[in-house]
């Protein structure tokens, strides 16, 4: 495979984005009836608060880092949504702020505002934060009966992962 030049670069780490974010979806609109209200633990966060966290969090990256790619914030960090479909809209926003921003502050040869230096860092930390709350919304309905089943699970998570980019 030749070396690929780093447009190339920057849209395979794009795509990791967007998978990581289908991922999400797909977790959000597999959970059980019930699903929303699961928590790990009787005083922690709920499975919708801990999406809504995702949304929050994704935003006020953006806001800090790359405010020319701001939306508008939530009230709340831990909202609590009971709708899955407003759900999904919130994240899709924060998907795409994201995704603007780090696509922006590269094509502008811009470092980000606070943390991070370069915007492929702060895609990196958004990763992995989505990652870690998607372990915790598992153990939520795994710890209130509600565990979605491997067989259900895998082609949702690993799949997605593992599916080859059209131009590699």
């Amino acid at each position: 495979m030749p070396a690929p030049d780093g447009a190339l670069l920057l849209e395979a780490l794009l795509e990791s984005w967007t998978r990581n974010h289908t991922i999400t979806l797909n977790l959000l609109r597999t959970l059980p009836e019930g699903g929303l209200d699961a928590r790990a633990t009787p005083d922690g966060p709920t499975v919708a608060q801990q999406f809504m966290h995702l949304h929050h969090e994704r935003l006020i990256s953006v806001s800090e880092e790359a405010p020319e790619f701001a939306r508008p914030l939530p009230d709340e960090e831990w909202a609590v949504e009971p709708d899955r479909l407003r759900i999904a809209a919130r994240l899709e926003e924060s998907a795409a702020a994201v995704r603007d921003a780090v696509r922006g502050r590269i094509a502008a040869g811009r470092t980000l505002d606070l943390n991070y230096g370069h915007p492929l860092l702060m895609l990196q930390l958004l990763l992995w934060h989505d990652g870690y709350h998607h372990g915790q919304i598992k153990l939520a309905l795994k710890a209130s009966g509600l565990a979605i089943h491997n067989d259900v699970a895998g082609p949702l998570t690993w799949d997605v992962w593992r599916r080859r980019m059209e131009s590699a």
